[in-house]
């Protein structure tokens, strides 16, 4: 049975034609699976029906939650979220903002505020726990926001381009930092991203999206642990060309 299942997804935005057009798609539970395509492919829609910000007008998506069981995807505590953009508060302290997830629910304890503390330890950042967003780097900023994704430790974690806007040492660095934090804590990951080199560095498998369907899709079987001299080998450098390929066909 797997852990994230979408059956048959359409979603059609009023006026204009599927937005997704039919997916499928399966994930197994501590995989990390990303979304490749162009823009405006569908990719980012399909990540917000997996997140229950949207409902799919025909097919369904359903979160086999172990204590749950079975049930359509709706947004909750079992589903992180991590969008491009950091969207820290600035007023609130960097510990307080990854926090934030806790203190909608409740006044946070001791506990919770360790836990925070240990998620900014494992990101480099529990040096700036009590400063504020401005005074953060971007790269630092993104951590921030993934500690955020996690404090409530959900079980799937869906992350829309969070690391486009870096530059190359930082966002690999960070890839990095998803990587090792995600396999630790068994997370199970949809990532969504255009970069094919990201994809491939990331993905235990790719679904390369195009007018709003899987049009392709690539098991990327690299030794793990995944360390950035993988990205001058021959088997990371094929892979990044059979996708490219792929790509280059849809845009035909």
């Amino acid at each position: 049975m797997a852990f994230l299942d979408i059956e048959r997804a359409v979603f059609t935005y009023p006026g204009h034609a599927p937005v997704v057009d039919g997916v499928d798609w399966r994930m197994q539970a501590g995989e990390i699976h990303c979304l490749l395509g162009r823009s405006g492919c569908g990719k980012t829609t399909l990540l917000k029906l997996a997140a229950g910000l949207l409902r799919p007008q025909s097919g369904r998506i359903v979160l086999h939650d172990r204590e749950r069981g079975g049930e359509l995807a709706a947004p909750g505590p079992q589903v992180g979220f991590m969008f491009q953009a950091p969207t820290l508060l600035d007023w609130l302290t960097v510990l307080d903002n990854v926090l934030l997830p806790v203190s909608l629910q409740r006044k946070p304890t001791p506990q919770d505020r360790q836990h925070a503390l240990q998620l900014l330890n494992q990101l480099g950042l529990a040096s700036h726990a009590q400063q504020h967003p401005r005074q953060l780097s971007g790269g630092q900023q993104s951590r921030a926001a993934l500690a955020r994704a996690l404090i409530l430790a959900p079980p799937l974690l869906l992350l829309d381009e969070p690391f486009a806007a870096l530059d190359a040492i930082t966002r690999a660095e960070l890839q990095d930092d998803l990587l090792r934090t995600c396999r630790e804590r068994g997370t199970t990951v949809l990532f969504v991203t255009h970069d094919i080199n990201e994809a491939v560095y990331l993905g235990d498998r790719i679904a390369l999206m195009h007018g709003g369907r899987i049009v392709d899709d690539w098991t990327i079987e690299l030794p793990a642990p995944r360390t950035q001299a993988m990205r001058h080998g021959p088997l990371f450098n094929e892979y990044c060309a059979r996708v490219r390929a792929s790509m280059d066909r849809t845009a035909l």
